[in-house]
């Protein structure tokens, strides 16, 4: 299974941008999907996450009402779009997928993840 995030870029303070993450080889309709970023010197920090029916969405609170994740199970892509953006969400992002058991399921750590993209940068000038 592969993912390939892409879409990053450079923005100024209060655009939007809108992250695409697509999979490969693998069932794409029985995996949970998650989003993550990381800053030098930080931890993956988990943004939010949809579950592979698409009924259930969870956003972290330093993100929720201005990013919006989705998904096409038709093209094997999900999500992150992006809006008012912010200097300090500045980061590297990573998609995730995990191989989900439960249609409501949506992981939130690291290690409950299966697979991974291999990141895009977003940065935002202020």
């Amino acid at each position: 299974v592969q993912l390939q995030a892409f879409g990053g870029g450079l923005v100024q303070a209060g655009g939007s941008l809108r992250l695409s993450c697509a999979v490969s080889g693998g069932t794409f309709s029985r995996y949970a999907m998650g989003w993550f970023r990381r800053t030098p010197g930080k931890v993956r920090e988990f943004l939010g996450g949809i579950s592979f029916s698409g009924k259930r969405i969870y956003y972290v609170d330093s993100v929720k009402g201005r990013f919006t994740i989705s998904r096409d199970n038709a093209i094997n892509t999900s999500y992150l779009q992006m809006n008012s953006l912010k200097p300090e969400d500045t980061a590297v992002y990573y998609c995730a997928a995990e191989k989900a058991v439960v249609s409501a399921h949506v992981p939130g750590s690291v290690e409950q993840y299966d697979y991974w993209g291999q990141g895009t940068q977003v940065t935002v000038s202020s």
